[in-house]
């Protein structure tokens, strides 16, 4: 087995399970990093929506209350125009929905499905939390989720939703009295949810995991490709001429040239060395030809 084999025996192996390493941790960190920038677009649009909503219980509404004596206008209801803001951004992004899902609301349209259902009793359960992202799959893939929790915490909204009595009679002759009654102050009532698509994020992730996968194989090659010619110039061919040089000499045949002496290095060494040592020999052979 020759030295350039038993190098490579050696070099390739370190390099493959660096390269295994690395795949490993590149591959984890993208797919991290894109789920991380997903949930971090889920709470940018989350705070669109809530920015919307704070703007029609702070402006909206008291310009509207006397209009609300005669006509209830769904324009004064923040989950309505949060919606509504939020349908118009996904005119331009399909995918991506935003709900204000709840266990009793007044519009059916809001009425929370079995998965939302099940988030907003966590938030129920648990007061203390304020956020929770998940992932589910959709008819058009997986999709990111983002949930926050709509509590009552503003006693005027119990003006609408704690009996049909206390109601403003235009509501309740757009909606009934049969939905959206019975909250209480402090109660999770439901959750604005934001659905992100996966499949951009993660393609590009996979992508970029791609291309750098293909750089690094390149370099390993490289490396490998260059570190054997090194070897071969430097280490074996050196070496070779000295073992053949060696050869001529244990047959008397004292022809053969010295080597060129370059540098400090271990091989240089190894052929002054035997440079000194064919010139001992070739004198001692002259010698002993003197004698006879």
């Amino acid at each position: 087995m020759g030295l350039a084999t038993k190098f490579n025996l050696i070099l390739i192996p370190v390099l493959a399970l660096g390269f295994y390493v690395l795949s490993t941790l590149t591959h984890t960190t993208l797919q991290e990093n894109a789920k991380a920038d997903i949930v971090t677009r889920a709470g940018l649009m989350m705070d669109s929506a809530g920015a919307v909503r704070a703007y029609t219980v702070e402006e909206i509404k008291p310009l509207l209350a006397t209009q609300l004596r005669h006509k209830f206008l769904p324009q004064s209801v923040p989950a309505y125009a949060a919606t509504q803001a939020f349908m118009r951004l996904q005119k331009h992004n399909p995918d991506y929905s935003y709900k204000e899902a709840t266990l009793n609301p007044t519009n059916p349209v809001n009425r929370a499905v079995d998965w939302e259902s099940d988030v907003i009793q966590m938030f129920r359960n648990d007061a203390k939390r304020d956020e929770f992202a998940g992932v589910r799959d959709t008819p058009g893939g997986r999709s990111q989720f983002l949930a926050r929790p709509i509590r009552i915490t503003n006693p005027d909204c119990l003006t609408c939703h704690s009996v049909p009595q206390n109601a403003p009679a235009t509501m309740l002759k757009l909606y009934g009295r049969a939905n959206g009654f019975g909250w209480k102050m402090n109660e999770a009532v439901g959750a604005q949810i934001v659905s992100v698509p996966m499949e951009v994020a993660i393609h590009q992730a996979d992508s970029a995991y791609r291309s750098f996968m293909t750089v690094l194989s390149i370099v390993f090659v490289a490396i490998i490709v260059l570190a054997n010619l090194f070897l071969h110039f430097l280490v074996v061919r050196p070496i070779r001429r000295m073992s053949k040089t060696a050869e001529q000499l244990s047959t008397g045949d004292m022809s053969a040239p010295e080597f060129t002496e370059r540098g400090h290095d271990e091989v240089s060494v190894l052929a002054a060395s035997f440079n000194r040592m064919r010139r001992s020999l070739d004198n001692a052979m002259k010698l002993i030809e003197e004698l006879a």
